[in-house]
């Protein structure tokens, strides 16, 4: 049986498509997308799930006025669409350590830099590639890791290099570690993960 998985997101979805792509290709055999969620009904990432016939649903935080009844809303599609790992794909909002401890080792994240450096509260985004070029670092990066309580703390699954170039913008940063290492790592983890979840179903 393959791992059911849920990608979890806030905008225009590039991390999402490159799972779909992953998916369509053979990188990532032991799992299949099973439900798209997002925490805004204008994100991009909703057209790509109907246009590879993946379900979806939106959960936004505002209209549902709390934390817990944001997070007790996810936890129903979940369980609804039987999910057994989670991806957060440039998911913006933090999850508590009452939602992320019922999933353990089942939620990772991709973030745009090598962890530890520019992670943490506040670093999101082209935020983070702002800070990497204004420190003066010649190389940057993304990683997985798991989800906990924590903003960027779990335990590091992959992380990949990329060179900073001289004449870098944030945008064009962006746009080369989301290319050279966002779009690889992450269904490379999320192959990595489903299998073993899968051998764990399937025993």
């Amino acid at each position: 049986m393959l791992t059911r998985i849920a990608v979890l997101v806030s905008g225009g979805g590039t991390n999402l498509q490159a799972l779909i792509d992953a998916k369509k290709s053979g990188i990532i055999k032991s799992g299949e997308i099973s439900l798209v969620i997002s925490s805004s009904p204008s994100a991009y990432a909703l057209t790509r799930a109907a246009d590879n016939n993946i379900p979806s649903a939106v959960v936004s935080k505002k209209d549902l006025g709390s934390q817990r009844a944001f997070e007790q809303k996810i936890n129903e599609l979940l369980v609804e669409y039987k999910i057994d790992f989670i991806i957060l794909a440039g998911f913006m909002c933090i999850l508590s350590e009452d939602f992320t401890k019922a999933y353990p080792k089942r939620i990772i994240n991709v973030h745009p830099s090598l962890i530890p450096s520019f992670c943490g509260k506040g670093y999101y985004g082209l935020k983070v590639h702002q800070a990497a070029i204004e420190y003066g670092v010649k190389v940057t990066g993304a990683t997985v890791h798991f989800v906990n309580e924590i903003p960027d703390g779990g335990r590091i699954i992959l992380q990949k290099a990329v060179d900073i170039k001289e004449d870098d913008t944030p945008e064009s940063l962006q746009k080369r570690v989301m290319e050279q290492a966002e779009w690889k790592i992450l269904p490379q983890a999320a192959e990595m993960i489903s299998k073993e979840i899968a051998e764990r179903k399937n025993n």
